[in-house]
């Protein structure tokens, strides 16, 4: 059995249905998310970025690197909108493939929709099926591969990206064969990026749609690769470790992949977002001050690199359930200001965050992946104070209103300086008919 054979053949038939209008219209969210978080990412990192500027000197070219302003060469654009899409570990994802999925896709469909005047609409089905084909590949090798240290937005992320855009150029069947071939050689993503102040996590997202570029570049050159890269000593064995590895169908459970992504509504790594929630409920019930002890109880994936106490920055207190369950329980919010480098040096959120206790559940472990959740349990003197939160705001079974979502939309076009009356035109773009790629982000 060649599994590479059979793992495209299924994530073809996705492109050759016709995809539901409402998957189509969750597909223009993400597209509206995605857009968002990068603009306000290069805000974020604008420091880094001038830097960047001047040591790399990129060329001049026709492909916008959102949010900047800035025109560049493909590579380069690609690259950078990978670096700004998850600079703020705001984009979407899923739970039980425990991978992002949208930033390493759009960041490689929008330079080269810019390039082939690709529509919106185009750009969208071709997203659709990257989104799968990342998914797909995730949840059939996951909670393993993450155990083995490996982040499946850098190695899932990398085939999926790769494949949409080899769908969006409208390759045959041969071609996209190479490309996959050439992508399951290239992915590569280590989560090692999490742990004491790292600030590479973006860079993982960043490689992966430019190795996915590069995926794509190989094939269209004629270079082949092996007739099975998922099988034998391939893909597959090289990120779980085991022999044999069944694959999931496209489609799991009924339903598309983009469905199945979260948005969040917290700028913090999505396994603190049920502390953090429950943290928000608990805040009426006692004061911070009179607070002796926050124990939060998980499932035991969220715990390990996500405990700490020690902040060493604003990246590490993104990953940091402590951290944002203490913002959200002082603040009653936890937004982009309160991850700031400023607001992450604060004695009085440091001094919550260091009561904050977070331990691995049995029951919790043994609801993952259906259920994520968490239960908190506030101690103050000789009162404690609980709530249990499964499915916190942004998922998929509690998804973000419409109301709620434009005011996240315009949160982060604010932040990032981008003009409300721009922001709202791109917004409406979406949506237009034969709306071309290239006008939405030639606006940013």
């Amino acid at each position: 059995m060649n599994q590479s054979i059979e793992f495209l053949h299924t994530i073809d038939s996705v492109w050759n249905r016709e995809i539901p209008a409402l998957v189509m219209e969750r597909a223009r969210k993400s597209l509206l998310d995605y857009l968002a978080v990068t603009c306000a990412g290069a805000e974020f990192q604008k420091e880094k970025l001038e830097k960047y500027w001047q040591f790399a000197q990129p060329e001049t070219g026709e492909f916008r690197v959102i949010g900047t302003g800035k025109d560049v060469v493909l590579k380069e654009a690609v690259f950078l909108n990978g670096l700004n899409g998850h600079a703020l570990d705001f984009d979407d994802g899923t739970n039980s493939g425990i991978i992002h999925l949208g930033s390493p896709i759009f960041s490689l469909l929008l330079p080269l929709s810019q390039r082939y005047h690709f529509s919106v609409e185009e750009m969208l089905k071709a997203a659709v099926v990257g989104y799968e084909a990342s998914y797909t590949m995730a949840v059939s090798i996951q909670p393993g591969h993450k155990a083995m240290g490996y982040h499946a937005t850098g190695t899932c992320g990398t085939l999926g990206a790769a494949l949409s855009a080899a769908y969006l150029l409208g390759l045959g069947e041969e071609e996209r064969f190479q490309t996959f071939a050439a992508a399951c050689v290239a992915a590569s993503g280590m989560l090692k990026v999490l742990d004491d102040g790292s600030e590479l996590k973006p860079y993982n997202v960043a490689k992966t749609s430019l190795l996915a570029l590069t995926s794509l570049q190989m094939a269209m050159s004629g270079f082949k690769g092996h007739s099975d890269p998922l099988g034998g000593r391939g893909f597959l064995k090289m990120m779980t470790g085991e022999e044999s590895v069944e694959l999931k169908p496209v489609l799991l459970n009924g339903t598309y992949a983009i469905q199945k992504s979260y948005t969040k509504p917290y700028a913090s790594c999505r396994y603190t977002h049920p502390a953090v929630e429950a943290a928000l409920h608990l805040r009426s019930q006692v004061r911070p001050e009179d607070v002796d002890q926050i124990v939060i109880r998980t499932y035991d994936l969220a715990v390990s690199g996500h405990d700490h106490t020690e902040i060493a920055g604003s990246y590490n207190a993104k990953m940091s359930i402590p951290y944002a369950t203490a913002a959200g329980f002082l603040y009653g919010r936890a937004g982009l200001q309160e991850f700031s480098e400023e607001a992450v040096k604060k004695e009085e959120i440091l001094d919550l965050t260091r009561k904050v206790r977070v331990e691995a559940d049995e029951k919790l472990s043994a609801l993952f992946p259906q259920v994520q959740g968490a239960v908190v349990t506030v101690k103050a003197g000789n009162a404690e104070y609980q709530d249990t939160v499964d499915y916190p705001k942004g998922e998929p079974e509690n998804p973000l209103s419409e109301q709620e979502f434009k005011e996240r939309y315009d949160g982060l076009m604010a932040y990032a300086h981008i003009l409300p009356g721009i922001a709202d035109e791109v917004y409406r773009s979406v949506s237009g008919e034969k709306v071309l790629a290239e006008e939405l982000i030639s606006r940013l």
